[in-house]
């Protein structure tokens, strides 16, 4: 059995890796390839020049729900794209925090504030090396994405503790039984 446990530990160690490099793939790098000299260049380019962090940064969207209304009003594919993108790019998020944590005992709180910073932490990336816009509502959505996750094996442990059986006790009730027969 703890053989069994350590197999599955490691098995969702190596899909929360290869889920990482996926997620900083695809929100960094947009599904197209970097080479490190191009970033290496960015972020010199950056450092060296602190008006052009400035920039970027005043280039963002810097007001809640702006970037949201304005997609949900248009609401063309790429709009819906990224409003569901970025939900759904973090609910794995919370599920591997839930999965990983001792006993799935990470808490909501928990789940929020590791989703809010890894969302945090990309935007800044994307400021840092140029490689896209920052976005408040980005932290919002991949945050929200990290908390359905988290709701969702939430979820499906109380419907799975409903309808599992307690063996203890039906081995009990049947000796219960077994008695009273003679």
């Amino acid at each position: 059995m703890k053989k069994m446990k350590f197999l599955n530990r490691i098995i969702i160690l190596a899909l929360f890796t290869f889920y990482m490099y996926a997620l900083f793939r695809i929100i960094l790098f947009k599904f197209r390839w970097r080479d490190m000299t191009f970033l290496w260049q960015q972020l010199q380019r950056n450092l060296e020049n602190p008006d052009n962090l400035m920039y970027q940064l005043q280039r963002g969207n810097l007001i809640p729900f702006k970037t949201m209304f304005i997609n949900i009003q248009s609401l063309s594919w790429h709009d819906l794209s990224n409003l569901l993108g970025n939900i759904g790019l973090f609910a794995p998020f919370g599920m591997f925090l839930i999965l990983l944590s001792k006993n799935k005992g990470m808490s909501i709180i928990g789940v929020l504030a590791l989703s809010f910073s890894l969302s945090l932490y990309l935007e800044c990336l994307q400021i840092i090396f140029s490689l896209g816009i920052f976005d408040v509502d980005d932290l919002i959505l991949n945050t929200s994405g990290g908390l359905l996750g988290y709701g969702v094996i939430k979820l499906y442990d109380k419907i799975n503790n409903k309808f599992t059986v307690d063996t203890p006790s039906i081995v009990k009730n049947r000796n219960i039984v077994e008695k009273q027969e003679f």
